[in-house]
């Protein structure tokens, strides 16, 4: 029997892609300025905005939007100002925010189950207009993060050198801060404000494994959020009826399954490529100006080393060293010096 002939199961699953492609996007610029945590600060906050809904008898989902924005530009106003440093920040979002959510829940007269869909997601249980407010939302999103990417990069990788460069620093910190508030909020329904934090920071963890380059490691991230979301919610259906299996939970497991066959493969990456440049990180100089040593071997090579030889030539100093046995060899007459 497809799981595609029930429309929530469709819902679902357009809602899961979008989420997909937006966390990463998001999580790959929080993960460049070391604020992995930022989306699980932003999602706490998001739980009172949940609550002012559920008080006030309007969405939750608008008034979770609002005040994720504001936590997150206040979040980034704190940081800036140096009144407290990042970590601080996030733990006053961390606990103010989840203890105003519950709090105003228990006003509003709900219970704290009430809650359980937002914080824990429930994404078989997505309406057709939650459907497209989640699609528009991560379109825009995901549209931001790519076509504003070198100078988001920019800020996020060396700020110094991004106001240097004419970049206004402070509209483009606000700006990451907005698109994460506003990811935390798409992807309430489908992974839940608790565990939002890791489909935005896991799938950039799995692609930095294989993806050396910014822009890879993007793409990539994007792609295993998408692998993450989707499969992760096509598990949780077809396990039979009498297993209760969370959706949102399924998915963070497979991102972090993704991650553990990555890291292995990534290990063999970086091997391969400190191999491939085996000497690169030495200083290049003769003896006694880049600070190297060398012994002197007295031996014969079958084969002279040259252009054709097929052994890796590194340049060094006034001549060529040749990568071979292990060792870097330079000709200098009769013998080979071996660095």
């Amino acid at each position: 029997m497809s799981i595609l002939q029930y429309d929530f199961m469709i819902r679902a699953l357009l809602a899961a892609l979008f989420t997909g492609l937006a966390a990463p996007a998001v999580g790959t610029y929080l993960v460049q300025r070391r604020l992995a945590l930022m989306g699980d600060g932003i999602g706490h906050v998001a739980v009172t905005g949940v609550a002012l809904g559920l008080l006030t008898g309007t969405s939750p989902t608008v008034t979770a939007v609002i005040v994720a924005i504001v936590g997150a530009v206040a979040i980034e106003i704190i940081r800036e100002k140096g009144r407290a440093n990042g970590d601080v920040a996030l733990a006053l979002l961390f606990y103010g925010g989840i203890a105003g959510g519950v709090l105003i829940t228990g006003i509003a007269g709900q219970g704290a189950a009430t809650l359980q869909s937002y914080l824990f997601g429930s994404i078989t249980t997505i309406s057709n207009l939650d459907v497209g407010v989640t699609i528009a939302l991560a379109a825009t999103v995901v549209a931001v993060a790519l076509g504003l990417s070198p100078q988001l990069f920019a800020v996020a990788q060396d700020q110094e050198f991004a106001q240097v460069a004419g970049l206004s620093v402070r509209f483009y910190n606000v700006l990451v801060a907005v698109l994460a508030a506003v990811t935390v909020t798409v992807a309430m329904r489908t992974v839940g404000l608790l565990l939002v934090s890791a489909l935005m920071v896991i799938p950039v963890a799995t692609a930095q494994q294989v993806s050396r380059g910014f822009r890879g490691t993007l793409l990539l991230a994007m792609g295993v959020g998408t692998l993450a979301s989707v499969g992760g919610l096509v598990i949780s259906a077809l396990v039979p009826t009498e297993v209760t299996v969370a959706p949102g939970a399924t998915i963070v497991l497979v991102a972090l399954t993704g991650f553990a066959l990555a890291w292995p493969v990534g290990i063999g990456v970086r091997r391969r490529q400190r191999l491939a440049t085996p000497f690169a990180a030495q200083g290049a100089g003769v003896l006694g100006l880049g600070g190297e040593s060398h012994t002197v071997v007295p031996e014969e090579h079958v084969h002279e080393h040259g252009e054709e030889c097929g052994h890796p030539a590194v340049a060094h100093g006034d001549h060529v060293d040749y990568v071979h046995d292990g060792h870097r060899h330079a000709p200098h007459g009769s013998h080979y010096d071996e660095h």
